[in-house]
């Protein structure tokens, strides 16, 4: 265990509940900025823990605040009802939506919308494993760059190295959900519909591509949240090992 770690491991989880969320953050740069050299010094205990327990809980700490993101979203209704995340019609639909409700299709858009947020509500699990993966993966390097960063550096470094191989896990769930829902049929039905139109353009839309890209910013939507309340508020006593690092019986 190294002591960059250690530091950054007592400033995200060990931080006393009297110290303000503002100047908990600044410390975090200072010592982040003034301990950029590598060493194998072990640093002392904090308030009696081992630094394998410090950095036990800032990887669980980590892997909490993930985890809440995945288990509101990837249940039934976390995309469809939330106003913030849910997946739209595709544009193409948007634009052909006044005429499609004209001829009776108004129905069928409106189940295909809920329909593709299901998709992506059955898909979003498949992040949680990978997001562990990227917290496990994280250096101390990274930690100075999220510091020094935007107020959703995290988020940013998570999506840059999560969404590529995030959208080819969940690829295969979304193309059996929107198979299983009847996205894809419906989709048939509206465009056949669409096309007995006189005088209308080409109506094209990937079902799958834009349900992975919907589903995928909303997850990043959320751990933004998850990011700025941490910010705000570093202190998360979710889990007994946190408890215990924070002092609570």
């Amino acid at each position: 265990m190294d002591r960059n770690t250690v530091l950054l491991s007592v400033v995200l989880v060990i931080t006393p509940l009297s110290v303000s969320a503002a100047s908990w953050w600044d410390t975090g740069k200072e010592l982040l900025g003034g301990n950029t050299g590598n060493t194998t010094e072990s640093a002392a205990p904090v308030s009696g823990l081992s630094s394998d327990e410090i950095a036990a809980g800032l990887k669980e700490a980590l892997r909490v605040g993930a985890g809440n993101v995945v288990s509101q979203l990837g249940t039934q209704d976390g995309f469809y009802l939330d106003d913030a995340i849910r997946i739209p019609l595709p544009p193409q639909l948007q634009q052909a939506k006044g005429v499609l409700e004209q001829v009776g299709m108004g129905a069928s858009l409106q189940d295909l919308e809920m329909k593709l947020n299901r998709a992506a509500e059955a898909a979003t699990p498949r992040a949680k494993a990978m997001f562990f993966d990227a917290i496990s993966a994280m250096t101390i390097d990274d930690a100075k760059k999220i510091y020094s960063g935007s107020e959703d550096a995290a988020t940013r470094y998570f999506s840059d190295k999560m969404r590529g191989p995030l959208a080819e896990e969940m690829r295969p769930v979304i193309e059996a959900s929107l198979a299983e829902v009847g996205a894809l049929q419906t989709y048939d039905a509206i465009v056949s519909k669409y096309k007995t139109l006189p005088f209308v353009p080409d109506l094209k839309a990937d079902l799958t591509d834009y349900t992975i890209n919907g589903g995928m910013d909303g997850i990043f939507y959320y751990l933004a949240r998850e990011e700025a309340a941490i910010r705000e508020n570093p202190v998360k006593q979710t889990t007994s090992l946190l408890k215990k690092l924070f002092g609570q019986p």
